[in-house]
């Protein structure tokens, strides 16, 4: 077990938010409004999760406004802080807010009558390095005060109804599935956010929400004075407003992880029996020009571990830097005992340690069966697969799939190793974007990832281009370049069937595989478990493909056979014509 103290990776600049709220049942019985605010204390879950806060207004007709309400704020906070950090704010809030809707209509259902369920309006903004995420659906609204000026943010999701009073036309928990608007800003110092309620709102114009934020020298008061102005208004609902101003802001231009590694040296090439901080060499894995892979020791655990160590020749490179901290960060979040872990150190060396995966690489797999069976292939893709999908679950993009990164332990499971070019939703809202050079194997990533994308189906064509492999020992597509200044031009993405390698393996894999590395992401598998379904047993569309192909590309062999037959018979008739 390790009991490294995890280092701190931030600077001393940090995102920094202050809140002040409050709420009042007004002139009604019962107060249906709810907010809930929340800074972490954890500087490392403030970097990946930021601040959020969120005000919510349950349905007044209904006798389950007020638990709606108040379920949707401390649920969705209590949700979100709980999703991977290596997933971006977007795909995080947006299952919140589908599971918490789910649970809101299905409670809704249970009722007798129609109007009282469990409906809410429900408004939040979560602060994450210098951007706000703004969350909205319903009345409840979003305002920003900054210099002066007073800007509304969101848009009420509500019709005009007879008289006065509207009707919503969009809430939590009114159907089974739920739009919500979402939208992101730059935050600036000194920005004051508004979260209300339309007891508030409907009561209080523009000018003077304005000139009561414009005169707040403490939030709660400001928060109280609002409250207060607009039940002098004549307001004849619950009134809740919530304050959350930014005080600080971290650096935009790089993230706090590179910050924290520009510090750190990267140590010279270590032999065998040398040590550095508490680690001594046991043996010398790998030794290569970006890299150097030891397996360590140290006298505080009983257990091996693998140490990666960058070149030296890297001293410089920030973007090898940036890369090098992408995959630590990558690492320590990786839970499944399909995917590498990187533990954290306190050091002032630049290195990864990381865990030992006892076995074999495919490349060595792929050495020892030169022509495997398809069931043993199929076995060890599915393996291959199971570790993928459990990249994807936390949000990564892998983008360097191949046979040296991929472990086949003892008990037949895979084990993805390697995250340098991996590439996270959760690092997009915090980090400038990723590197315009590809960091992959060329002879494995997709023509998108060359051209500077990526994403889960870029994993799929490698996997594909693997498959491929494992079965012909070779690749679908012809090198034309080994240089990445040539992009998509590097290699002839014309598809070569797999027949001209293996004659006893089905047409229909054949087809399977050429759609999974399919240089068009259009035409190529969107999700991995469709693909191995596939491998597994043709479906129907496969099969009709199959048979509808020309003989030329369904059996290449017996085409030319044929062809030569067809020929000599035409040289014996005119041999025949000519002596006759």
């Amino acid at each position: 077990m390790m009991t490294q103290k995890q280092p701190s990776l931030v600077s001393e600049n940090q995102l920094d938010v202050s809140f002040g709220g409050c709420s009042s049942a007004g002139v009604r019985e019962h107060n249906q409004d709810a907010f809930a605010a929340h800074k972490p204390t954890r500087v490392a879950q403030l970097n990946h999760k930021g601040a959020s806060a969120c005000i919510a207004d349950g349905v007044s007709c209904s006798q389950h406004g007020q638990q709606a309400s108040q379920t949707c704020v401390t649920q969705f906070i209590e949700d979100y802080y709980a999703t991977p950090d290596t997933w971006g704010v977007k795909q995080a809030v947006s299952r919140v807010l589908s599971s918490l809707n789910r649970w809101l209509y299905h409670h809704s259902q249970q009722s007798q009558l129609r109007h009282n369920g469990f409906v809410s309006t429900f408004s939040a903004v979560v602060f994450k390095s210098a951007t706000a995420h703004f969350l909205h659906v319903g009345d409840s609204r979003i305002y920003r005060y900054r210099q002066g000026k007073l800007l509304q943010i969101t848009k009420d999701h509500c019709r005009q109804g007879l008289g006065d009073k509207g009707f919503l036309t969009r809430a939590l928990g009114i159907d089974s599935q739920v739009e919500v608007d979402y939208q992101t800003h730059e935050l600036q110092r000194d920005d004051i956010y508004l979260l209300s309620t339309d007891g508030v709102h409907d009561w209080l114009s523009n000018t003077q929400l304005g000139e009561l934020l414009s005169q707040q020298t403490d939030l709660e008061q400001c928060a109280n004075d609002i409250v207060a102005q607009a039940a002098m208004a004549g307001s004849n609902d619950n009134l809740s407003c919530l304050l959350v101003k930014v005080n600080t802001l971290p650096y935009a231009d790089i993230s706090e992880l590179n910050q924290q590694l520009l510090h750190r040296v990267i140590p010279p090439v270590l032999e065998q029996g040398q040590s550095i901080d508490q680690w001594r060499v046991e043996k010398i894995l790998y030794s290569g020009s970006r890299s150097h892979i030891y397996a360590v020791k140290s006298p505080r655990y009983q257990q091996t571990y693998l140490m990666k160590v960058p070149s030296l020749s890297y001293q410089d490179d920030l973007d090898y830097r940036k890369a090098f901290i992408r995959e630590q960060w990558i690492g320590e979040r990786t839970s499944s005992p399909l995917l590498m872990r990187i533990y954290p150190q306190e050091s002032r060396f630049l290195y990864h340690l990381c865990q030992f995966v006892p076995g074999i690489t495919l490349r060595q797999w792929m050495f020892d069966h030169p022509k495997p069976t398809l069931t043993e292939v199929r076995n060890v893709f599915s393996a291959m697969a199971a570790a993928v999908r459990a990249l994807q679950r936390i949000g990564v993009t892998h983008r360097d799939l191949k046979p040296e990164n991929m472990m086949l332990t003892p008990s037949g499971e895979i084990v993805l190793l390697d995250y340098g070019a991996a590439d996270a939703q959760g690092l997009a809202d915090s980090e400038s974007p990723a590197d315009a050079i590809p960091l992959g194997d060329l002879g494995y990533i997709a023509p998108e990832y060359i051209d500077g994308r990526a994403d889960h189906q870029s994993d799929i064509f490698s996997m594909g281009v693997i498959l491929y492999e494992m079965l012909s020992g070779e690749r679908p597509f012809k090198k034309r370049s080994v240089t990445y200044q040539s992009s998509r031009q590097a290699y002839d993405w014309q598809y070569q069937p797999l027949s001209r390698h293996r004659q006893d393996v089905p047409f229909w894999v054949d087809q399977v595989i050429k759609r999974a590395c399919h240089p068009d992401n259009r035409e190529r598998y969107t999700s991995m478990s469709e693909l191995v379904a596939d491998l597994s047993t043709p479906n129907q569309a496969v099969l009709t493909e199959t048979e509808n192909a020309p003989l030329l590309v369904r059996d290449p062999v017996r085409f030319w056979q044929g062809v030569s037959g067809i020929l000599l018979v035409i040289v014996i008739l005119q041999l025949l014509i000519a002596f006759s």
